[in-house]
């Protein structure tokens, strides 16, 4: 399983402008099975995307096709972990 990370590097204008296809990609991920969740940092300075049932270079090629990156708008940081314990409904996290 992958954490991974979004930092912004554009004024929020740009990432608006480019949220739709953004979005778009997103959706493209979930339907692959690859993201289980992703949002918005609080404050918004990026988001945070939870991945899984890929290789890390599997990952990291997917990234690269993110409107956000394609854009230079967003850096990218991820870290891979293997979950160990979860809350009760969320065992089928666990490898």
């Amino acid at each position: 399983m992958f954490v991974v990370i979004l930092t912004y590097g554009a004024d929020l204008a740009e990432i608006d402008d480019a949220l739709q296809d953004h979005i778009a990609w997103l959706d493209q991920q979930y339907a692959d099975g690859a993201f289980i969740a992703s949002g918005r940092r609080v404050p918004r300075v990026g988001g945070v995307i939870l991945a899984r049932n890929v290789s890390r270079e599997e990952l990291e090629r997917r990234l690269a096709s993110d409107p956000f990156c394609q854009r230079g708008l967003a850096e990218y940081a991820v870290t891979e972990f293997v979950p160990s314990r979860t809350a009760k409904g969320f065992e089928h996290l666990l490898p």
